[in-house]
C-alpha cells in the first residue's frame, strides 16, 4: 500500500471520522514510529507503527461493519449522552466492535441513518462534493401553497447562508396538515426544520427515507441491516 494522509488512515481503521482524527493529531495523542505525529503527515500501512494514547493502530477495514438503521424518533445520534437520553448505540449494541453514525438525525426525527465502523466511509458519503441526495417525507401544518413549494425549491437564507435549490413535491394535504417530500443535497444542522419554520410552517413529523439510491423500504423502527455489496459500492465508487 502506498503512503497514507494520516488521518485517512486512521478513519480506514475504523478510529473516528477524519475530522475527529485530525482533532487528535492536533492533541497530540497520537505517535508515528514513537515521535508526535503532525497534521499532514503521511504513513505506510504495513510499516509505520501508529499509536493512539499509547495503543497500536491495525489496519482492518476488510473487516468493517456498514449498516442501516430505522433511527426512530426520541433517540440522539450519538454513542452516549451525557443528559442520560437515549442513544442510537443502544440499537446496535448486538454488533461486534465500536460502529458510529454517518451524519445525523435530530431526536425528533427518524429514518434512514448509516452506521460504519469505517470512518473513511463516513467522509464518502457527508463530504459536500459527493452530491448525495437525501430524502424526506415531512408533515407540516397548516397546508403549504405554491409559494411554499416554489421558496423551498430554490432556496433561503439560513443563518446568513443561501441553501441550495432542493426537490420539492406535495404529496398530499390532510384536513389542516400538508405531506410533502423534499430531497436536498446539504446536510447542515436542522436544515429543513429551519426552511419550514422560515415559512411559517410548523413540521409535525420529519422522516428520512433515502440517501443517494438506499432506501428505508420496508426496515421497521429500531432495526438494522448490513449494506448489500452493490448498495456499498453505490457510495464507494
Amino acid at each position: 500500500m502506498d503512503l497514507v494522509v494520516l488521518q485517512k488512515y486512521m478513519a480506514s481503521c475504523g478510529v473516528a471520522s477524519r475530522r475527529k482524527c485530525q482533532d487528535l493529531i492536533a492533541q497530540g495523542k497520537v505517535n508515528i514510529n514513537g515521535k508526535i505525529a503532525q497534521l499532514g503527515a503521511r504513513v505506510h500501512p504495513g510499516k509505520d507503527v501508529v499509536t493512539i494514547d499509547g495503543k497500536k493502530l491495525e489496519f482492518t477495514r476488510k473487516n468493517n461493519i456498514y449498516i442501516m438503521l430505522y433511527k426512530p424518533r426520541g433517540f440522539v445520534t450519538t454513542l452516549n449522552d451525557e443528559l442520560g437520553r437515549k442513544c442510537v448505540a443502544q440499537l446496535v449494541s448486538d454488533l461486534p466492535g465500536r460502529i458510529f453514525p454517518v451524519g445525523r438525525l435530530d431526536k425528533d426525527s427518524e429514518g434512514l441513518l448509516l452506521m460504519t465502523s469505517d470512518g473513511d466511509f463516513v467522509n464518502k458519503v457527508i463530504h459536500p462534493s459527493k452530491n448525495i441526495w437525501k430524502t424526506y417525507i415531512v408533515t407540516v401544518k397548516p397546508n403549504v401553497n405554491e409559494e411554499h413549494l416554489t421558496r423551498l425549491c430554490v432556496g433561503m437564507t439560513i443563518e446568513g447562508k443561501l441553501t441550495q435549490p432542493a426537490r420539492v413535491e406535495l404529496l398530499s394535504h390532510r384536513g389542516e396538515k400538508s405531506v410533502i417530500e423534499i430531497s436536498i443535497q446539504e446536510g447542515r444542522n436542522r436544515q429543513i426544520r429551519k426552511m419550514c419554520e422560515k415559512l411559517g410552517l410548523e413540521v409535525l413529523r420529519l422522516k428520512r427515507v433515502s440517501i443517494g439510491s438506499l432506501k428505508l423500504g420496508s426496515l421497521a423502527p429500531g432495526k438494522w441491516r448490513e449494506l448489500k455489496k452493490e448498495e456499498l459500492n453505490h457510495f464507494l465508487k
